[in-house]
C-alpha cells in the first residue's frame, strides 16, 4: 500500500509545475482498445504521451488544446495508403491528415524500391508527370530522402513481389530460374534489413499473375525470417475469390507468416451476397491457426488501372507490348471475345459490371486526355462515336496504359458485413493528395479524401452499423497490432503521441465521385509524434512524421 501511495504521489507530482509541449484538456478519450470513453487530460512531452489524468492548474504547456465536447482518439492508421510517390510532391499530405490519418502503410506489389536502371527508365514518364527525380535505388536511400524532406505523417512500406520479379526477370510470362529466384529472395532480404515491414503482392495486375504460388511462398518465407507480414491484393476478388483465399492461406501456412488481405470485397454483380461465405472461410482459416486478417475502405466502387480489364496474357512483355496488341485488329478481336465470355479463366472485370456506365475515368497521364477525367466510359464512347470496348482500347493506347478508373461493382450489404468483422481494419487505398497544385488537377476516388470520416459519419453516427469505440479500434489498435507498431495505436502513457481531436457530431466526408477534391471536415486537431499538423482546423505545415521500420531493420 505504501509503495502504491508513493507511486501515485510521484505521478501527480510529475504533473505539477512542469511544462509540456502540448496539453489536451477536458476531452472524452476513446483510447483505441474498444473500451468506453472516459474523461481525462493528456500531457505530451518529447513527442510521447507523458501524462493521462486530471492535470493540475499549475501545469503549463507550449500549446493547450481545449477538447471540451470532443473525442480524443489515437491517430488513424491507413493499412494501404499508396502515398510513396505523392509524398515527394506535397509532403504535408492534406487529404490524409484531414481524415485523421497519422500513419500510412504502403507498397502494393509494385513498390518504390528496389530500382535498377531499366525500371527507373520505364518509370521516368510517371515521375516526370509528378516533377520527381527518382534518385534512389534501395529502400534505405528512399527512406533517407523522405526523412530529409520531412513528412506530415508516419510512413511504413512493404517490398513488392512484383517489384523484385520485374527487377530480376522483367515483365515476361515465365517462371524464374533457380538462380533468379535466389536473387529475388536476396532482394527481399535486403529490403527487410532496410526497414520494410513485409512482402506484398498485387496479383491481379500484370506481370504479377505470372508468379506461381511456389514463388510467392519462397519470397514470403524470406520476409517471415525477418519478422514480416505477407499482404495481398489477391488473384481474384470475384468469381475465383475462394480459390484466391485458399492460396493466401496456403502461403501463410507454408511461409509461416501472418497474412493481411487488402481491401476485402466480393466483386462483380454475379457475386453480390457472397460476403457471408468469404467471412466464413476467413473465420475457418483463423480457427485452423492461420494468422489472417483483412481491411476495407467501405465504398461500393474500387479504383485501379484501366489496363487491368485486359487479360493477363496480353500484358506479356510489358505495356509497350500490350499497346501493340491493342492496335492489332486480330488481337483486339481475341481480347473482345475473352472479355465477353462469362466463364473466362481470369479475373474478368468487364463481365463483373453492368455496363460501361459503371466505369468512371479517374486519373490520366496524357495531358490531352485530362478533359475526360470524371466522365464515364459510356459518355466517352458516345463522344468518340465508338462502341465501349473500342473506346476502352483506344483510351489505353492514347494514355500509354496509364489510366486509372473507378469501377462500380460491389453491393452495399457486402461492404457493411466486411466492415463489421472484428478482424477487419481500414485502408484508404489511395495516394495522399491535395486540392492545390499539381495534385489538385487529378480526379481520384473520393476515398482519397473521405474514407475514415465517412465511416464515422455514415456507419457510426447515421446508420449505427458500428459503435464509435469499435470504429476507433479498427482505425488504431487493430492495425497497430497487425503491423507490430508496439508504441502506437492506443492512448497510454509512454506511447508516441499520434492523436486526433474531433467533433463527433460534425465530422464527415465531403468528397464525391463527381467532385472528389474536397477535404473532410471535423478533425479539429491532429498530432503526429506530438506535433500538431492540424491546429484548430488549419494545417500548420509541420512535417514531424517518421519512417516506421520493420522488425528486421538493421541500422547501417
Amino acid at each position: 500500500m505504501l509503495r502504491f501511495t508513493l507511486l501515485v504521489l510521484a505521478v501527480c507530482g510529475s504533473a505539477r509545475g512542469l511544462t509540456y509541449e502540448v496539453v489536451i484538456r477536458n476531452g472524452h478519450i476513446v483510447d483505441g482498445t474498444g473500451s468506453p470513453w472516459y474523461g481525462a487530460d493528456i500531457g505530451i512531452r518529447d513527442g510521447r504521451i507523458a501524462f493521462i489524468g486530471r492535470l493540475p492548474e499549475g501545469a503549463t504547456a507550449n500549446t493547450t488544446i481545449d477538447a471540451h465536447g470532443r473525442i480524443v482518439a489515437p491517430g488513424f492508421i491507413d493499412m494501404l495508403g499508396q502515398s510513396e510517390n505523392t509524398i515527394l510532391v506535397d509532403p504535408r499530405l492534406p487529404s490524409k491528415i484531414y481524415q485523421g490519418i497519422t500513419t500510412e502503410v504502403t507498397g502494393e506489389g509494385n513498390t518504390i524500391a528496389p530500382l535498377n536502371d531499366r525500371l527507373r527508365a520505364l518509370a521516368l514518364p510517371y515521375f516526370a508527370s509528378l516533377g520527381v527525380k527518382p534518385d534512389w535505388s534501395s529502400f534505405a536511400e528512399y527512406f533517407a530522402r523522405i526523412e530529409r524532406q520531412g513528412m506530415g505523417i508516419n510512413l511504413a512500406s512493404y517490398v513488392g513481389a512484383t517489384q523484385v520479379r520485374s527487377y530480376v526477370i522483367g515483365d515476361d510470362d515465365r517462371a524464374p530460374t533457380t538462380a533468379e529466384l535466389a536473387q529475388m529472395r536476396a532482394l527481399v532480404a535486403d529490403a527487410m534489413r532496410e526497414g520494410t515491414v513485409g512482402l506484398s503482392t498485387a496479383l491481379q495486375y500484370a506481370p504479377a499473375p505470372y508468379a506461381k504460388t511456389e514463388e510467392l511462398i519462397a519470397l514470403a518465407a524470406e520476409a517471415s525470417r525477418f519478422g514480416g507480414i505477407y499482404a495481398t491484393h489477391m488473384r481474384s476478388e470475384g468469381d475465383a475469390e475462394f480459390e484466391a483465399l485458399d492460396e493466401a492461406f496456403l502461403i501463410g501456412r507454408e511461409a509461416h507468416v501472418p497474412v493481411e488481405i487488402w481491401h476485402l470485397k466480393t466483386a462483380g454483380r454475379q457475386n453480390f451476397g457472397r460476403m457471408p461465405q468469404v467471412v466464413a472461410r476467413m473465420n475457418a482459416a483463423r480457427r485452423s491457426g492461420v494468422d489472417v486478417a483483412a481491411n476495407t475502405y467501405a465504398y461500393t466502387a474500387w479504383f485501379n488501372t484501366f489496363s487491368a480489364f485486359i487479360p493477363p496474357w496480353a500484358h506479356d512483355g510489358g505495356d509497350a507490348k500490350l499497346i501493340e496488341r491493342l492496335k492489332d485488329p486480330a488481337t483486339r478481336a481475341r481480347i473482345r471475345k475473352e472479355l465477353e465470355d462469362p466463364h473466362a479463366k481470369f479475373d474478368n472485370e468487364w463481365a463483373e459490371i453492368p455496363g460501361p456506365e459503371a466505369i468512371l475515368i479517374g486519373v490520366v497521364q496524357n495531358p490531352k486526355l485530362v478533359p475526360l477525367q470524371g466522365k464515364r466510359l459510356s459518355e466517352i464512347a458516345q463522344l468518340w462515336h465508338k462502341d465501349p470496348f473500342d473506346a476502352m482500347c483506344d483510351l489505353l493506347i492514347e494514355d500509354n496504359a496509364a489510366t486509372e478508373v473507378a469501377v462500380f461493382g460491389m453491393s452495399e450489404p457486402d461492404v457493411v458485413l466486411a466492415l463489421q468483422q472484428p478482424w477487419v481494419s481500414i485502408d484508404n487505398d489511395s495516394e495522399g493528395t491535395s486540392t492545390e497544385g499539381l495534385l489538385g488537377g487529378r480526379h481520384p476516388h473520393p476515398r482519397a479524401y473521405g474514407t475514415f470520416p465517412r465511416i464515422l459519419a455514415k456507419y457510426v453516427r447515421e446508420e449505427h452499423k458500428l459503435t464509435l469505440e469499435d470504429a476507433i479500434r479498427k482505425f488504431s489498435s487493430l492495425p497497430a497490432g497487425r503491423m507490430r507498431f508496439a508504441d502506437r495505436g492506443v492512448i497510454k502513457a509512454g506511447m508516441w503521441a499520434d492523436l486526433v481531436v474531433f467533433d463527433f457530431d460534425r465530422v464527415r466526408d465531403l468528397a464525391t465521385f463527381d467532385q472528389p477534391n474536397q477535404l473532410s471536415v471535423g478533425m479539429d486537431y491532429v498530432l503526429v509524434n506530438g506535433v500538431p499538423v492540424i491546429l484548430d482546423g488549419k494545417m500548420t505545415g509541420k512535417r514531424p512524421g517518421k519512417v516506421l521500420r520493420g522488425a528486421g531493420y538493421t541500422a547501417r
